[in-house]
This record gives C-alpha cells, sequence and structure tokens, in this order.
C-alpha cells in the first residue's frame, strides 16, 4: 500500500521539478524583457513548487521511500507572454487534477496523511491557476500595452535609481 504512494509522491515530485525549471525560464526572460510583475509572479510561483517538493520528499521518507528528483518533461523554450501565461495555466489545471485523482488513490490505499498533501498541493494549484488565468484576462484586455506598462515602470525605476530586485 505504501509503495503505492510513494509512486505517486514522486510523480509529483516530477511534475513540480518540471514546474520549477519552466516557471524559472519563463522568470528569465520576462525579467530579460521589463515585465517585472509577470517575472515576479513566475518566481514566487517556482519558489512555491520547490516548497511542493519539499513536502512531498519529507513524505516519501517518512514512508522510507526514496525520493526520485528527475523531472518530469524539458523545460519549453517559449518566449512569447501570452504563450508563456497559457501554459502556466495548463500545468496548474493538469496538476490540480492528477492531484485530486492521487488524494483518491491514496484514500483507498488508507493512506489519509498523503491524501491531505495532495489536497493541500491542489489548493495552491488552483491559486496559481487563478493567478495566470487573471493574468491572461489582464493581456486579453488591454492587449500588449499591458506589457509596455510593466516595461515603462521598470524604466523609470531604475532612472529615479530604484532598481528592481
Amino acid at each position: 500500500m505504501k509503495e503505492e504512494s510513494i509512486k505517486l509522491l514522486n510523480k509529483a515530485v516530477a511534475d513540480e521539478l518540471s514546474a520549477v525549471h519552466q516557471y524559472m525560464y519563463f522568470h528569465f526572460h520576462c525579467d530579460d524583457q521589463g515585465y517585472d510583475l509577470l517575472a515576479g509572479l513566475f518566481k514566487r510561483t517556482a519558489i512555491d513548487e520547490m516548497i511542493h517538493i519539499e513536502k512531498i520528499a519529507d513524505r516519501i521518507l517518512f514512508l522510507k521511500g526514496e525520493v526520485e528528483l528527475t523531472a518530469a518533461e524539458e523545460v519549453k523554450k517559449i518566449h512569447n507572454v501570452k504563450e508563456m501565461l497559457d501554459m502556466a495555466t495548463k500545468m496548474e489545471e493538469e496538476s490540480a487534477r492528477d492531484y485530486n485523482l492521487w488524494a483518491n488513490e491514496c484514500s483507498k490505499n488508507a493512506d489519509s496523511v498523503s491524501k491531505k498533501l495532495f489536497e493541500e498541493l491542489v489548493e495552491d494549484e488552483e491559486r496559481h491557476f487563478n493567478q495566470y488565468d487573471s493574468e491572461l484576462d489582464n493581456l486579453e484586455k488591454f492587449g500588449e500595452n499591458y506589457l509596455a506598462l510593466q516595461s515603462m515602470e521598470r524604466s523609470k525605476n531604475m532612472a529615479a535609481g530604484h532598481p528592481t530586485e
């Protein structure tokens, strides 16, 4: 029974590692383009995903399993902000769906602690989805002006002697 939980938890580690890599890639490129708000959002989400990995790894080790640190997917080299946000919403939606299913599997295997962990992860993934979905809405509403405003804000701050981060 615990072997099935360990397998599911390691699948979650692989997904979370992929998310960390992808979101940091997006962070770097948004930062390079001067989109500070989006760069910060991707960075904060990557940090959240790292915290998820730590919680999942703790559970795997408690169950006397081995933590597999292999990302599920390679980083997609996307530079277009809309495509980044589309991918991020899809990733978060898929994670929430998977974690819901895996929570149910853990419940069937009488592993209520892993079930609860997956349920907590669903909550975070749904919050991330909402953040990215809101950014997509802003981009649709305001178009390229939305991104231009972010870039202008950085220039204004730098000119005033207040560099970001």
